[in-house]
């Protein structure tokens, strides 16, 4: 067997430019590509996966996380906290973390995201206490076999100077851009069908300096590497830049270089109408969280009307923490319909929704080689069951954010599986769930 044939889908949903949909075909996978699409392909020496009674997509691609969150869900003292209060409460816990921390809660998340369907992840990382480094989640990814976006993200200010988070868990920032180089020259990745590529991350308008958001676009562009950070999250997100920066996010962004097509901000669930104009206009990304928002009590983000001024967006989980669940598909069903509760039933439909979760987020990443089932594309590939219950009386089975499953049959990425039969088999999931339940007990004991 030398390649992969899909074959018999009940409904391949291309996603790509002209919104194929393809009833009762086949799909052939050769060498980390996508090589043919289409009904009757000769199955020659294939690798046969029959996809009757199943709908086949694009993997899903998350635009945001924080993988290291999934130690810390449901914390009796953060459940019902805002923004602010929810990281003062958290802070104290993540400062316990480490290498194995850090590690085993990556994978626990890349686990949950591919069983969802999401074969394209980015994370932000932006604490590394007691020897802590990025390098844990990249093994973790290469483990379970996700394409992934990692960031290097960084907090330098701290409570002593007015910011949020406690001192201890700050960097130099001269540390923080040494270690940037570092893990952009150890590991980025520009080429296409790259299975890994860095991002710069200073956390926050509320945790690092001007200075270096300015130096850390400057570096990003000097290595060809893209920028993310939080941006108007909340209205106290909002009050603090005014009191602070004497403007909005918008413009603090704009002004130290944060804006352009190599720049996505996680949230902007409070851009204003000229701040949604400005990234249509310089093609800045956003990773829209609606789970999280919600959480949070964070607001609805004007996504409706930042589609509309053609403003490219990703769906993110955002944090376990945050959102204590790391399902894109709920993700993207939640964004759906928090936009009908804002602007009434037809202002997002399901395939819209579904659009968002593929190729909207490897637009905002920069992947035009993924996101989207056509020849030459990468086989990131997600296969549907839905001859179960939660496709029973459908009507549209293609329809999957409104009556569909929650989690993938199949998962390819770069051809290779992933999930098979509603199982991850890249690693030993029971294991590593052991482990991190007992990781969790032991930070739990320890307050």
């Amino acid at each position: 067997m030398t390649h992969i044939l899909i074959r018999g889908a009940q409904t391949i949903l291309t996603m790509d430019d002209d919104g194929h949909e393809l009833q009762g075909a086949d799909l052939r996978i050769r060498g980390g590509q996508i090589v043919e699409i289409g009904a009757g392909l000769e199955p020659g020496d294939a690798q046969i996966i029959s996809a009757a009674g199943c709908v086949v997509t694009p993997g899903l691609v998350n635009t945001h996380h924080h993988l290291f969150q999934t130690l810390t869900r449901a914390v009796p003292g953060a459940q019902d906290a805002l923004l602010f209060g929810w990281l003062r409460a958290l802070y104290p816990i993540w400062a316990r973390f480490g290498p194995e921390e850090i590690h085993t809660s990556a994978l626990t998340g890349l686990a949950e995201l591919a069983l969802s369907g999401c074969s394209l992840t980015s994370d932000h990382l932006y604490l590394y206490p007691n020897g802590a480094r990025l390098d844990d989640t990249i093994a973790a990814a290469a483990e379970i076999g996700l394409r992934f976006h990692p960031t290097r993200g960084a907090m330098s200010i701290g409570q002593s100077a007015g910011g949020l988070p406690p001192d201890a868990l700050l960097e130099r920032e001269t540390d923080i851009l040494a270690d940037s180089i570092r893990v952009i020259d150890a590991f980025h990745d520009p080429a296409p069908g790259s299975m890994l590529r860095i991002g710069l991350a200073p956390c926050s308008p509320f945790t690092v300096s001007r200075d270096l958001m300015r130096e850390a676009a400057g570096l990003a562009r000097d290595k060809g590497v893209m920028l993310h950070t939080h941006l108007a999250e909340n209205a106290e997100d909002i009050a603090y830049s005014l009191e602070r920066f004497g403007c909005r996010p918008g413009q603090y962004a704009e002004d130290l270089g944060w804006t352009g097509p190599d720049v996505w901000h996680a949230h902007c669930v409070q851009l204003n109408s000229s701040e949604i104009d400005l990234f249509a206009r310089s093609r800045t990304g956003v990773a829209h969280c609606p789970c999280s928002n919600c959480r949070l009590g964070s607001g609805i983000a004007p996504v409706r009307a930042m589609r509309d001024a053609g403003v490219n967006i990703g769906l993110g989980v955002d944090g376990s923490a945050s959102n204590d669940m790391g399902n894109l598909m709920a993700e993207a069903r939640m964004a759906m319909l928090l936009q009908r509760v804002a602007s009434g039933a037809d202002a997002m439909n399901a395939r819209e929704a579904l659009w968002i979760a593929t190729r909207g987020g490897a637009q905002v990443l920069g992947r035009d080689d993924c996101g989207q089932l056509a020849p030459g594309k990468r086989a990131d590939v997600a296969v549907w069951d839905v001859s179960g219950v939660a496709s029973a009386g459908s009507w549209d089975k293609a329809a999957l954010v409104l009556a569909g499953p929650s989690q993938v049959r199949d998962l390819f990425v770069e051809g290779r599986a992933v999930v098979q039969g509603g199982q991850v088999v890249t690693i030993d999931l029971p294991c590593v769930l052991d482990h991190q339940n007992r990781l969790a007990r032991k930070l739990a004991e320890g307050l």
